[in-house]
């Protein structure tokens, strides 16, 4: 689903959720015809590495028939294969083949080659070959806080920013709010209740599935060495600020940012005020935002009771009266102010989110009124369909909460929802199957955000699996990883500091603003999208979805970052290391 945004524009000025104002903003880069991204080599793959378990292919864009496998260490051949047939990819235009190297499963340094000479980048086999990329995904979450002093090492550091805040007068209140924390949303300085809530429930999820996993994971955050593990007390950062947030009537206010963009500075160099933004009439908070609220302070309340019960009860409270406020006003939906510019996160509805609420209410409390609420919305089983979730859709989180809950159902909904979620794995992985380079994307799936889709895909792929072990649903999730850390017609790494050839110009403030030579770690750029929206991708040459991508600071409807698409990334990393 593409960030929703608004633009304004002038000869001077594009700004849009991450964009930036062009003049006197210290832009590092001119806003001219965009930089070609270098073309990948004749052979691309997983640049991290595989497990030496599953599937292990890369795809092949050469006149070739055969390859072969050479150590690093001694350069001997330790596989060799025939290419597939050439077949045409529609995504990318190319006439793509398949080494399969599969059968290959001992741990080591290697690199791939090709009858006609070409070689791929060298890569690894190891049981723990994604550890390193679990904790880099995850420490960027550090990288974001918003009101602490940040270092995450090698100068990528920042002092405290935006300490407080002033209610707009769309808040329905006046003054200032005395609050700090959160993580910037994307790569503006932001922060948005509606992205923070999908972000937040699936990092939460993340720990409920894989726990074992994630418990033993160092983040060198401030919190490091307490009683709460690294990876928990990294979201409850970004739950303090959400609290923040919620009225004395229950209701969540949509966003808290500055009346627009600014410009390509450091966060603490921000002196626009940053305000708390309503919906400009009672009951001034929006529905939207508040059932998201709900839902993630409902999951919290499950996943932090064995660490801080206290913590954990004033979440379910909060929870239980943002539910209240919902069903006293169930349809308050939020658009921007006249006189505010910056992402809006816009629905036309907040039944998903008011479904989403109930379920996971329900799944921890019990309480019947909960579980009425959600039956009543979701219908019969007959009717249930999943589709990967997104900001803006959060009913398969509803449904999946409802199905894995310990709880006894009488309804039939949660065998419905089971086996709807296996039929739409199923239909993603014969996408992976298809699909020249391995991903689980159709065509109409290049959109804003399009990684973040793929990490999504991959959420589906392992909840299906959780529900009926299926290997080729976890073969199709792996696959996705693939193709973000390689495996794709650019032959780059669209994570940051990741792989031997990652992708160097984000769209984030921070990477643009501190002079260093690499951007900030461990950031998942959007993607590919079909219809490009800023200034640079758009003076791309048409083509297939796939090739609409720059590696371009200034083309943020292909190149920003956003904690929503990081977080399916870290689920899925989660899910590989715990294989």
């Amino acid at each position: 689903m593409m960030r929703r945004r608004e633009f304004l524009s002038s000869s001077a000025r594009y700004l849009g959720a991450g964009a930036l104002g062009f003049a006197g903003s210290g832009w590092n880069r001119a806003i001219a015809a965009p930089l070609e991204t270098a073309p990948a080599g004749a052979v691309v793959l997983n640049q991290v590495g595989y497990l030496p378990a599953p599937s292990k292919r890369a795809s092949v864009n050469d006149r070739a028939t055969s390859f072969v496998v050479r150590s690093s260490a001694g350069n001997e051949i330790v596989h060799r294969g025939t290419l597939s047939a050439p077949k045409a990819d529609a995504a990318s235009g190319d006439s793509l083949q398949t080494a399969d190297f599969s059968a290959l499963t001992t741990p080591g340094s290697y690199l791939l080659e090709l009858d006609s000479g070409n070689q791929s980048l060298p890569f690894r086999i190891a049981g723990d070959i994604y550890r390193d990329a679990l904790r880099l995904t995850m420490r960027s979450y550090y990288g974001q806080r918003c009101g602490c002093n940040v270092d995450l090492g090698g100068g990528y550091a920042h002092p405290a920013c935006h300490p407080s805040a002033a209610y707009h007068a769309s808040s329905g209140k006046s003054g200032v709010l005395h609050n700090h924390g959160g993580w910037h949303d994307a790569g503006d300085y932001g922060r948005y209740i509606v992205n923070s809530g999908i972000s937040s429930g699936t990092l939460l999820w993340a720990w409920e599935l894989y726990q074992r996993t994630l418990s033993k994971l160092s983040l060198q955050n401030p919190e490091s060495g307490g009683k709460i593990p690294d990876f928990l007390a990294e979201v409850k950062w970004n739950l303090d600020w959400t609290l923040t947030l919620q009225d004395d009537d229950g209701g969540v206010w949509h966003k808290q940012t500055s009346l627009r963009f600014c410009a390509f500075i450091m966060p603490q160099d921000d002196i626009l005020t940053s305000y708390v933004i309503g919906t400009g009439e009672p009951a001034y908070k929006g529905t939207c935002a508040t059932a998201d609220f709900a839902a993630v302070m409902a999951i919290a309340a499950r996943c932090y009771g064995a660490y801080d019960s206290a913590y954990a009860k004033r979440c379910l409270a909060a929870a239980r009266r943002a539910w209240n406020w919902c069903r006293r006003n169930p349809k308050i939906l939020f658009h921007n102010p006249p006189d505010v510019s910056t992402g809006e996160y816009g629905d036309t509805g907040c039944g998903d989110e008011m479904l989403w609420a109930a379920a996971e209410l329900w799944r921890t409390t019990g309480e019947a009124e909960y579980l009425k609420a959600f039956v009543t919305v979701a219908g019969k089983p007959e009717s249930i369909v999943t589709t990967a979730p997104s900001w803006s859709d959060l009913s398969a989180m509803a449904y999946w909460t409802y199905a894995l809950a310990s709880r006894k159902d009488a309804t039939g909904l949660q065998k419905a929802i089971r086996q709807a979620t296996a039929k739409a794995a199923e239909s993603l992985a014969a996408n992976s199957n298809s699909n020249g380079y391995g991903n689980t994307l159709s065509e109409s799936d290049y959109v804003w955000g399009s990684n973040g889709v793929a990490g999504n895909h991959s959420m589906l792929l392992f909840i299906a699996h959780h529900f009926h072990a299926n290997n080729s649903f976890v073969e199709a999730a792996l696959n996705n990883l693939h193709y973000l850390l390689g495996r794709n017609c650019f032959g780059i790494s669209w994570v940051t500091q990741l792989g031997s050839r990652p992708f160097l110009h984000p769209h984030h403030r921070p990477s643009g603003a501190d002079h260093l030579p690499d951007p900030w770690p461990g950031l998942l750029s959007g993607g590919p999208n079909a219809h490009p929206a800023d200034p640079v991708a758009k003076a791309l040459s048409p083509g297939p979805p796939m090739r609409m991508y720059v590696d371009d600071q200034g083309a943020y409807s292909v190149n920003e970052v956003a904690i929503n698409w990081n977080a399916p990334l870290v689920f899925l990393l989660a899910a590989a290391n715990s294989l």
